[in-house]
């Protein structure tokens, strides 16, 4: 047999071996090192120029005592001197604005509505014509009764004539006295016959006045109940129209009870106590006037007690039914250390407040409070004449904070607002 020898495989040359030094290191992958080291590396300068003092503009030379100045420079707070000084203690209520009077004008006489000489809103005065009922049936009825007052008074002139007859003619015996007595009582009648004619002209003379409706009072007028060519009685509900006085003008409001005895003792000695009238929000004071009235009952309902108020009103600040809030003045406090109320702080165990040290530094004072009226507050104990109290900015404070003050009314800061002098 014939024996086939397998093919010789042919190998492929082999690739040439690259030559290393014999002592070079093997290699190693660091790239993300040197990454990592960037990324820090520009963080760093980011942080660092965020961060730093800016430098002091060439002009001024100081960029480096600013710069250690703002490094120890403390919280900036706004500040204010206790002081002494007067301050009222008041009594507030709640209120409306009542008028002194209101009128409604009705008609005295029945008749048809001819004219209406006002306009709606106007301001009249008392006396002033406001409208007009039509006067004719009552000028043709003061007619018919002067006539009868005419013819009366003629009967009654004859009956007097024939009495004096009749006496002459009893002296004589010519006539009884009988007929004489009976003339007497005829000529009485007669005169009772002449007086209700009067009574009746003078009667139809008054509704002929009051055909000419006038204002009672001086005051405002309402809106018109009637219009003209109606006809109108006395026995209407509505009446013709409503004016309300409003110059002066009260305010009714209410006060506890607890506190009538300080305002009653006052008003029994005579003393005028003064009562501002504030609008809803307590921000802005209407008018000013005085306690004019105590009501003589506490509503035992609500422990409270009425109090009327009277004010000038000439520029109608106050509106009838208008809400308003009372705030009267029962006693002047004179010579007594005040601060501002917006430097009093308060928790629910103390009252504080922070006053500034000539160091520039805060300390807590545990403060009485007193009488405080829209600005101020009293203080009792705690803070003297003269202390720097902080208004704003407590928030930040500690006991021996370091502050940079601005003080109420100054334009200096820091530690001459403290109270230390200024370089």
């Amino acid at each position: 047999m014939e024996q086939h020898s397998p093919p010789l495989e042919i190998a492929a040359p082999a690739e040439p071996q690259r030559l290393l030094p014999r002592d070079a290191p093997p290699r190693r992958h660091h790239g993300w090192i040197w990454i990592l080291l960037l990324v820090l590396l520009a963080a760093g300068g980011y942080y660092y120029w965020s961060h730093r003092t800016p430098a002091a503009s060439p002009a001024t030379g100081k960029g480096g005592g600013q710069r250690g100045q703002g490094a120890g420079a403390g919280s900036p707070v706004d500040a204010a001197k206790a002081r002494k000084g007067n301050i009222g203690v008041y009594v507030t209520g709640l209120g409306a604005v009542t008028p002194i009077y209101t009128v409604t004008v009705k008609t005295r006489v029945d008749g048809q509505l001819m004219q209406v000489l006002y306009k709606e809103g106007d301001m009249v005065k008392q006396g002033d014509k406001l409208a007009e009922i039509d006067p004719r049936p009552y000028q043709a009825q003061l007619t018919q009764y002067e006539g009868q007052l005419t013819r009366d008074q003629a009967l009654l002139d004859n009956a007097r004539i024939d009495q004096a007859r009749y006496g002459t003619l009893l002296k004589q015996n010519a006539v009884p006295e009988q007929q004489l007595a009976t003339q007497v009582a005829l000529v009485k009648q007669d005169e009772g016959i002449v007086k209700n004619d009067e009574g009746l002209i003078e009667g139809v003379k008054v509704n002929l006045v009051y055909c000419n409706i006038t204002a009672p009072i001086t005051g405002r007028i309402g809106l018109r109940l009637v219009d003209p060519g109606n006809i109108v009685q006395t026995s209407d509900s509505t009446g013709l129209l409503v004016i309300t006085q409003l110059q002066p003008i009260s305010v009714i409001f209410t006060i506890a009870e607890d506190q009538l005895p300080a305002v009653q003792a006052k008003n029994l000695a005579g003393q005028k106590l003064s009562v501002d009238a504030f609008d809803r929000d307590m921000k802005k004071k209407l008018a000013t006037g005085s306690l004019t009235t105590i009501d003589n009952l506490i509503d035992q309902t609500t422990g409270t007690i009425k109090l009327r108020a009277t004010f000038d009103n000439q520029h109608n600040e106050l509106f009838p039914n208008q809400f308003v809030i009372a705030r009267l003045l029962v006693q002047e406090k004179t010579k007594v250390v005040l601060v501002p109320s917006a430097g009093v702080q308060r928790n629910s165990t103390s009252t504080y407040m922070y006053v500034v040290k000539p160091d520039s530094t805060v300390t807590l004072r545990q403060v009485m409070v007193g009488a405080s009226d829209d600005n101020n507050t009293e203080i009792t104990s705690g803070v003297q004449d003269g202390d720097v109290v902080v208004l704003t900015g407590v928030d930040k404070l500690q006991e021996g904070s370091k502050v940079t003050v601005h003080l109420e009314g100054a334009a200096n800061t820091g530690k001459q607002a403290a109270g230390g002098q200024a370089p």
